[in-house]
């Protein structure tokens, strides 16, 4: 019976070597930088917003046309506000009172008008 000797292993120059080391070097600090990343994400609260906005959109029975404009529309009610959106809020909130001030001052002015006026139907009859 004739046996198979192992073949040696193939000897690797020490300029392929350090290129293989550089390389393995390179795709481990871009995994810790893409690990880095995804715990950041994790921990900020992207990934778990992310995920809820695609299932929604995964067990809408209707698909909207624009899947971009779903994701878009459903991340905008979960981000902060922007503050010149708060601002004009503000200010609508303002206006409305003032708006209601002014409705009531006006029912006020004319009940007061109406004691020192007659009605219109009482001058025509004069």
């Amino acid at each position: 019976m004739g046996s198979a000797t192992p073949s040696p292993p193939a000897t690797v120059s020490g300029a392929s070597y350090a290129a293989a080391a550089a390389t393995m070097a390179h795709y481990k600090a871009a995994d810790s930088k893409r690990e880095q990343f995804r715990r950041y994400l994790e921990k900020s609260g992207v990934l778990d917003t992310l995920t809820k906005v695609l299932v929604a959109l995964y067990e809408e029975p209707e698909k909207p046309n624009s899947a971009l404009d779903f994701l878009k529309h459903h991340l905008g009610a979960a981000t902060p506000e922007n503050p010149e959106i708060e601002l004009l809020r503000l200010e609508l909130a303002e206006m409305k009172e003032k708006y209601e001030a002014i409705v009531e001052e006006n029912k006020k002015l004319k009940t007061k008008l109406d004691q020192y006026e007659p009605p219109q139907e009482e001058k025509r009859a004069e």
